[in-house]
């Protein structure tokens, strides 16, 4: 059976991931690209490097049949996100990449992206998206939310360790560095070659980056009490990749065994051997998520090392992973190819 898809927001960096990964799924078909600044276009305009793929034209949001249409993917800004899926065929399932479903309490959203949420019904009903932990909700969605790619990633590094309950709580600090796509396509004069090549800066410093809902949200849900991390992301220039360095208080061999044991079937999720760091090279353009532990030479201490691809794993694959769940397809399909390396 082939799955018609609609991507929205197909001309972002998200969206052009989607399209890529989904090309090659033996069980889905693209049918309608949502690209509203770019309705008219075709892909192979806007991105060269799809050209070679039979696709549908951009067009606008009311030019689409969603009665046509299996699944949806809305790869747009957070706050238009939630208004567009609000006015959507309720029986039409939707992996959404934004903010605006994550947050599960509306006041906890107006408190990070600021304005009240539009679509409370559906944030309701919406299943968060980190899939190694909600595999069975998400299933049954209709509404799955993608996490943020920050999020994701420190999430990996951390969630087993609290709920086995092998480090300090109150004593987690994430150090992360983060390619300059996970600003999105939009032109920005921070981002341009000059102003960001040759050096890295730290951003939302002091607790203001909006993805600490989530680790607020899923951490201490997971430890039944509050927990608060100390974050700082880093702008790096590079054009994909996360890397997430934590600090953690505990035995660093028992941290490395709860990890390794938590992720031993999980088909992404790879704990390297005891000592080992990983790269975001060696999961460019990939599904897959590398994590090292090494021990401090303070005693009772360790470092906890998360590498991901912020477009793939940190967002588009996995909203493709989410998609084969929701459409009752191996989680796995379409989402094995291996890292671009060099």
């Amino acid at each position: 059976m082939t799955h018609k898809i609609a991507i929205l927001g197909a001309s972002g960096y998200t969206g052009a991931e989607l399209v890529r990964l989904i090309a090659t799924h033996p069980s889905m078909d693209i049918v309608a690209l949502g690209a509203d600044r770019k309705a008219g276009m075709t892909m192979a305009e806007v991105f060269p490097h799809l050209r070679h793929l039979d696709l549908p034209a951009l067009c606008t949001i009311d030019q689409i049949d969603f009665s046509q249409v299996d699944l949806c993917f809305c790869a747009l800004p957070h706050a238009t996100s939630q208004e567009v899926i609000r006015d959507l065929p309720k029986t039409l399932k939707i992996v959404d990449l934004s903010a605006d479903f994550r947050l599960r309490d509306p006041a906890e959203y107006k408190k990070w992206y600021g304005n009240d949420h539009a679509a409370l019904d559906c944030q309701a009903e919406a299943v968060y998206g980190l899939t190694e932990f909600y595999r069975d909700e998400i299933k049954a969605a209709r509404l799955v939310a993608g996490t943020g790619c920050n999020a994701a990633t420190g999430q990996y590094a951390l969630r087993p360790l609290i709920a086995a309950g092998v480090i300090d709580f109150d004593q987690i600090i994430l150090d992360l560095k983060c390619a300059v796509s996970g600003a999105g396509r939009s032109l920005k004069e921070n981002l341009l070659h000059a102003e960001l090549s040759e050096g890295y800066h730290a951003y939302a410093i002091g607790g203001t980056h909006r993805h600490l809902g989530e680790f607020d949200q899923e951490f201490s849900a997971i430890a039944g009490r509050p927990v608060k991390v100390q974050f700082t992301p880093h702008l790096v220039p590079a054009n994909r990749g996360i890397l997430a360095t934590v600090y953690v208080q505990g035995d660093a061999k028992e941290i490395h065994k709860t990890l390794a044991e938590a992720y031993a079937d999980e088909p992404f999720l790879e704990v390297l051997p005891f000592g080992e760091a990983p790269s975001t090279r060696a999961i460019r353009g990939s599904n897959f998520c590398h994590i090292g532990v090494t021990s401090d030479r303070i005693e009772g201490r360790a470092i906890v090392i998360a590498a991901l691809d912020n477009l793939t794993k940190g967002s588009s694959g996995q909203a493709l992973q989410n998609a084969n769940l929701m459409l009752g397809l191996d989680e796995t399909t379409g989402l094995m190819l291996a890292p671009v390396f060099p």
